[in-house]
């Protein structure tokens, strides 16, 4: 077995394209710096590897996928990033006026709750929702898309996140 954090150039190569075929007709851009870019998703092959799911690669992933859903690239905040720092926090993803060049990228400070929050958080919404609707309602962690079916869409019709990131949001 080859080494972990041995990844294939050609690899890395192969997912900057395909990403990229796959964000920008949804209206999100990477990063143009394509060596810093690479250097990102190589960081995501190799967690991908190590954990079997694709944290993102700027934070600190705990093994556990249930733990680490938010953090899965496109993580949960990288939305609310572009809009207010127009980019996400390792900067993947950037905005239009960053990728033109109208604005520079500057710093951006961690919204992932510490652990202690996200317990609280899950003890919070862990109670039932009543509903007169006769489907459940899913909701994408990462862009909020909402969907009333039985289950959720395989894949996000809008970014793209797989069934995994949608919550029973009624």
């Amino acid at each position: 077995m080859t080494d972990l954090f041995e990844v294939d150039p050609d690899e890395v190569d192969n997912y900057y394209q395909s990403l990229k075929k796959q964000v920008e007709p949804s209206g999100y851009h990477l990063n143009a710096d394509v060596d810093f870019t690479k250097a990102l998703l190589k960081s995501i092959i190799i967690n991908r590897r190590r954990y079997g799911y694709g944290a993102c690669p700027c934070r600190l992933a705990s093994g556990d996928k249930r733990e680490d859903l938010d953090i899965i690239c496109p993580c949960d905040y990288r939305d609310p990033d572009l809009d207010e720092y127009d980019a996400c926090y390792c900067g993947l993803y950037v905005s239009g006026a960053v990728l033109s060049g109208e604005k520079k990228l500057g710093s951006i400070p961690e919204r992932r709750p510490n652990q202690e929050e996200r317990e609280k958080a899950k003890i919070q919404t862990s109670g039932e929702i009543l509903t007169s609707l006769s489907l459940p309602v899913w909701r994408c962690r990462v862009c909020g898309y909402l969907c009333a079916r039985e289950e959720p869409p395989e894949v996000c019709p809008i970014c793209k996140a797989e069934k995994e990131r949608f919550e029973r949001f009624i």
